[in-house]
């Protein structure tokens, strides 16, 4: 792999409506969230046939261990208060690449368009008549969840799932009343930082300081970690056990549902009924 550091570049203006560039294509890629063999057929198509990539910083190791080394890849990526590149720059340097006749690859960890900014980018390539197709991924709520053997939704416990970004400037804008009250799993994205806000809340609106609540780290990886808590201990939970992201936090009483589902109590019930 051949990575390279973005210079900055000068704001350009938003870009005007054309044709479609007769040559040229950037492919939003959804890479999931970290394992290599989560990856659909369609996103290693496109990165093997890429001219250039940019990548964000949830694409993991195993994953850009697959980008072709002759192809150029730049990281492009955001982590809290730190931007290696504007957005809007970004975006005109998606642009600039493919009406040079490149076929781009844009690839981001999870889905691009489940927090992932896809639709800024997508809307930009648009304006400016750029041929550009998404390629769905795994959503790290989906991929992480099952991968810690929590369900989203399970008969009888929660029919429905909500996602929430824990990410603002200053503070979690949500209504924390209607999350409360919906009896959803629901599933906190980059908010780690913000648990005692996002518990705090909840519980000031309704939900018991008893509900079931777990922090998934490196959801996907071979270095996977799952701390189970309660709402009222999530705050306590993460700075205890130093959770670091990427993690999501899940809240809700399919987090229960762990212990039973995972491999080790399977295999134990087999060893109960053989002996039986």
């Amino acid at each position: 792999m051949n990575s390279m550091n973005i210079e900055p570049l000068i704001p350009s203006s938003k870009p005007t409506r054309s044709t479609p560039a007769s040559t040229g294509k950037v492919w939003l890629v959804g890479a999931g969230p970290g394992d290599a063999e989560l990856l659909t057929l369609k996103a290693l198509r496109a990165i093997e046939s890429a001219d250039i990539i940019f990548y964000d910083q949830l694409v993991s190791a195993d994953i850009r261990a697959l980008f072709p080394s002759g192809t150029p890849a730049l990281y492009v990526g955001k982590s809290k208060n730190h931007h290696s590149i504007a957005q809007d720059d970004l975006n005109q340097r998606l642009v600039d690449q493919a009406l040079m006749g490149k076929t781009v690859c844009r690839i981001k960890g999870g889905d691009p368009f489940v927090f992932g900014r896809g639709g800024e980018e997508l809307m930009t390539l648009r304006q400016a008549g750029v041929n550009a197709e998404v390629v769905p991924g795994i959503t790290a709520a989906s991929g992480c969840s099952s991968s810690a053997h929590m369900p989203l939704t399970h008969r009888g416990v929660s029919q429905g799932c909500t996602l929430v970004t824990g990410h603002g400037e200053t503070e979690v804008t949500a209504n924390w009343q209607a999350l409360a009250q919906l009896n959803h799993t629901l599933v906190f994205y980059m908010g780690v930082s913000r648990s005692e806000e996002i518990a705090g809340q909840l519980m000031t609106h309704g939900l018991s300081g008893d509900t079931p609540a777990a922090f998934i780290e490196n959801g996907c990886r071979a270095n996977q970690r799952v701390l189970t808590t309660t709402l009222h201990e999530l705050a306590e939970t993460a700075e205890r056990d130093a959770v670091q992201s990427p993690a999501l936090i899940v809240v809700g009483d399919v987090v229960r549902l762990a212990d039973q589902l995972a491999p080790e109590q399977f295999l134990s019930e087999a060893q109960q009924r053989s002996i039986a």
